[in-house]
């Protein structure tokens, strides 16, 4: 089982973060991730499910398409009513919405993406990319 970082965050929540194999194994580990961030921030089942589903599908986007052994996987609250889920990847290759065909088994990561999120985007790095999305939530328990 691999250690994630726990980093202290501008908003005195804690960003959790995390580099694996870029292997189909690390996806539970990444959900698991997330459900964990929620869960130590207090959030709604809703917004823990909506955070794994998002990371799932990005992380499963730079496994197949990142060209890196490894990733780096981020889930953080950029500010007190957000949560942002990121993965690093080596590939410079931006990902693109696009409609899948109906015999298509594959391709519709970023439709289910952007469905759920409130905002998502890449940002080019020098040696990669990071992908993102952000859902706003609930504060329960006044954190």
């Amino acid at each position: 089982m691999t250690m994630a970082t726990v980093q202290p965050h501008v908003n005195d929540h804690p960003g959790y973060n995390v580099t694996l194999s870029s292997e189909a194994a690390a996806v539970p580990e990444i959900r698991r991730l997330a459900r964990t961030a929620c869960a130590a921030w207090n959030l709604s089942d809703e917004a823990a499910n909506t955070a794994e589903l998002l990371i799932s599908e990005i992380a499963t986007n730079a496994l197949k398409h990142g060209r890196s052994c490894s990733i780096r996987v981020k889930v953080e609250r950029p500010c007190t009513d957000r949560v942002r889920v990121s993965v690093v990847d080596r590939s410079r290759c931006l990902a693109e919405l696009r409609q899948a065909a109906v015999e298509d088994v594959s391709g519709r990561g970023l439709l289910i993406v952007d469905a759920l999120s409130d905002r998502w985007g890449s940002d080019l790095l020098p040696w990669g990319k990071r992908m993102w999305a952000e859902i706003v939530v609930k504060v329960e328990d006044g954190r």
